[in-house]
């Protein structure tokens, strides 16, 4: 290996403005890691809070005055070129996919737990397989979460972006009635993916029909708890997928006034930590792989390009993924 790579890296929290290409030393596997050649990283809402240390809440497990791991991008494709000691399971030259731990993807090499590299399927790309770990596998947990199954009608808020797009389709697979919410920009591309019924994401959940889903995901975290209980079905399941909040606390609010709202009532609303599950990234590839969900990416970024698409996806209303490709 190289001693040193080219990595996309920031000294302290910021905007993607800050974030500067520079070179520095190739990370070397520990114990239980390999070391992979990055084929292409997705990049999710995820990474901007990280780069930006919102909320202060995170800044125990990220980093006090600068994120620990100063490279951005969790999702990544790649092969395996170095090996770590105990690192069983894979050989030298095996196409992987990972959800990195606090990032890294944004580099020409990037360590990963080898416990959770997955195989990436032939016939499913480097940048399709990126899209996969972090969004579409909290799309299948939220979904999970809200023991989505056929028949059901299910209400997405917020399914224009990476996540919602997965849980569009993976709720439609399933055979449930999905509705949607989003912009009329995307009205039409939400619906071509398995949406029954698209609604303006600016029309008042207060207008819709009370006790008509049997699941409610709530991707933007912006709804009023009382209006996502109003709109379930008796007995129906509320999964608040991501919360707004403040400065300090992030969604720590909200989630306490959901389990204050779900005491004594039979429509629970229930915060998700989603969390990296390889036997679910393995699964997803599989579906990819057939034909029955496929990624959005609404842009593609070469490496010399990657603050660009940093700056993209901070800037938010991204219609699915943004994906940079390696060097």
């Amino acid at each position: 290996m190289p001693e040193t790579m080219s990595a996309w890296t920031q000294n302290a929290y910021g905007p993607a403005s800050a974030v500067r290409r520079a070179e520095q030393p190739t990370p070397v596997p520990g114990r239980g890691e390999v070391l992979l050649k990055v084929r292409a990283t997705a990049l999710n809402a995820g990474d901007v809070r990280i780069m930006q240390g919102d909320p202060l809440l995170v800044r125990p497990v990220f980093g006090f005055g600068r994120p620990r791991q100063p490279v951005r991008g969790m999702d990544v494709a790649g092969v395996v070129v170095a090996l770590g000691p105990g690192a069983g399971g894979v050989q030298l030259g095996d196409e992987v996919v990972v959800e990195l731990p606090g990032g890294g993807g944004l580099a020409e090499y990037a360590v990963a737990p080898v416990a959770r590299v997955v195989p990436r399927p032939a016939a499913v790309s480097p940048r399709d397989a990126a899209c996969l770990p972090i969004a579409a596998g909290t799309a299948h947990q939220a979904l999970d979460a809200a023991g989505v199954a056929g028949g059901d009608r299910v209400l997405v808020i917020a399914a224009s972006g990476g996540v919602g797009t997965f849980t569009v389709q993976l709720a439609a697979a399933a055979g449930a009635e999905v509705h949607a919410t989003c912009s009329a920009r995307s009205a039409a591309t939400i619906g071509r993916l398995g949406a029954t019924t698209v609604l303006d994401r600016d029309q008042p959940l207060r207008e819709l029909s009370a006790g008509g889903y049997d699941a409610v995901i709530d991707i933007a975290g912006t709804s009023p708890l009382r209006d996502l209980q109003r709109l379930s079905a008796d007995g129906g399941r509320i999964v608040l997928v991501s919360g707004h909040g403040g400065r300090v606390l992030g969604p720590v609010v909200r989630m306490l006034g959901a389990a204050v709202l779900s005491i004594g009532s039979r429509r629970r609303i229930r915060p998700l930590a989603a969390a990296a599950k390889p036997e679910v990234l393995h699964a997803l590839l599989a579906l990819v792989e057939e034909g029955t969900i496929s990624p959005l990416i609404e842009a593609e970024y070469r490496f010399d390009e990657a603050g660009e698409a940093l700056v993209r996806v901070e800037a938010g209303h991204v219609v699915g993924k943004v994906v940079v490709h390696g060097r």
